[in-house]
């Protein structure tokens, strides 16, 4: 299997390679590993999803007064 790093991962996926960090960091991205202090990403990961809210829609925690 061969293995990407973050910054070829990030041109790949039209991403940051900050950004491609944070998702290994998340654990969001399958197979990804640590080697060292850099993360080598399978070259067949697929790219993870957007988790943002999309409906609009934000659940406002706390006091409603």
């Amino acid at each position: 299997m061969r293995y990407l790093s973050t910054s070829e991962t990030a041109e790949k996926w039209g991403l940051s390679s900050r950004r491609v960090v944070v998702l290994c960091n998340e654990g969001r991205i399958d197979g990804a590993q640590k080697a060292g202090s850099t993360w080598i990403i399978p070259e067949n990961a697929q790219k993870p999803g957007d988790a943002r809210i999309k409906s609009g829609k934000y659940i406002k925690k706390g006091d409603e007064n």
